[in-house]
């Protein structure tokens, strides 16, 4: 038996880090009790982890109770892959993620109902603020934990079971990492997304363009926009429970949920402005019209809505407590 689930974990270990190549990989332990890394962190090759006495010590680490972490190593800069760790996600969002060109190459199950998708923006390093961005705005999109963004997080590594109490089974067991996708892919709309990511971080969002911005700049920040939109209005299913929604709500609703990610309220502005259905529609003052909206949006949400139509199922949001040592 031992002998077949060291196989299998060998196996799961090398056709993860197949479709995510790196040079190096950092390599992380973390007993579940105490919190604490294990001693004598270090950088990997691919041919060193999948070694058999690499393998085996880990599984050894993994059986006293430590979780097995890594990520693509850089340096001081992100190795061009960015962690979305997915808490209670809609199945469906991996193929959302295919649709906006924006193609994991790794998805895990790291237990029952809790995903982590890896994307590669580009074959070479990424600097830590534009990863760090790259990490929000993908976390934004598809439901991902807003706490596991920065450019370094560490994911887990299939193969391992998943030590956190809180995902126990009811008989008691840790539950598996399992390699539910992966396949060597850099994802297809990435330069556009690096490319209106580093437009929408400059501090002229608000308006979202200089006088002197070529048309291509500004089709690719009004695709970045139609893009959360757009996912928002999926994740909600707006069109299929409202033939013909009142878009200043579908706007407030999607306002309220990009501020309760951190997005700054110029930057929802922006989105708003850019991708709302025929905006400004009949609004005779439109950025008097965004500024209300961002106002109400500031509130809570009341527990009885006075619309014409109740308010969406939206996806939990993720939570706020940070898992600075690694994902679900």
């Amino acid at each position: 038996m031992d002998d077949r689930g060291f196989f299998l974990t060998w196996q799961a270990i090398r056709r993860q880090l197949a479709a995510m190549p790196s040079e190096l990989y950092l390599v992380r332990l973390i007993h579940h009790q105490s919190r604490r890394p294990f001693p004598g962190e270090r950088l990997w090759t691919a041919a060193q982890l999948g070694h058999a006495l690499t393998v085996r010590f880990l599984r050894v680490r993994n059986r006293e109770g430590c979780d097995v972490y890594l990520h693509p190593y850089a340096g001081n800069q992100n190795a061009g892959y960015i962690l979305v760790d997915l808490d209670r996600a809609d199945p469906a969002v991996v193929d959302l993620m295919r649709a906006n060109g924006h193609d994991p190459c790794v998805v895990l199950e790291t237990s029952p109902g809790h995903r982590q998708a890896w994307i590669r923006l580009r074959a070479s390093p990424l600097e830590p603020a534009l990863a760090t961005a790259a990490g929000k705005h993908l976390a934004c999109l598809y439901g991902g934990d807003p706490a596991s963004t920065d450019w370094c997080h560490l994911g887990r590594l299939a193969g391992f079971t998943n030590q956190k109490p809180a995902r126990r089974t009811l008989g008691g067991r840790a539950p598996w990492v399992k390699l539910v996708q992966a396949r060597a892919v850099l994802a297809p709309c990435a330069d556009a997304l690096l490319q209106s990511l580093r437009q929408v971080a400059q501090p002229t969002m608000n308006p979202p363009f200089r006088s002197g911005s070529t048309t291509t700049d500004a089709d690719s920040s009004a695709a970045a926009a139609n893009a959360i939109y757009q996912a928002c209005m999926q994740r909600w299913h707006i069109l299929d429970r409202f033939p013909h929604p009142d878009w200043s709500i579908v706007d407030l609703w999607v306002a309220r949920y990009l501020l309760a990610q951190g997005t700054p309220p110029t930057q929802v502005q922006a989105v708003l402005r850019l991708a709302s259905p025929d905006f400004p529609r009949r609004h005779g003052d439109p950025q008097d019209y965004l500024r209300r909206t961002l106002a109400r949006a500031a509130f809570p949400s009341p527990r009885r809505t006075v619309c014409h139509a109740r308010a969406p199922a939206a996806a939990p949001f993720p939570s706020v407590c940070s898992n600075s040592t690694g994902g679900r």
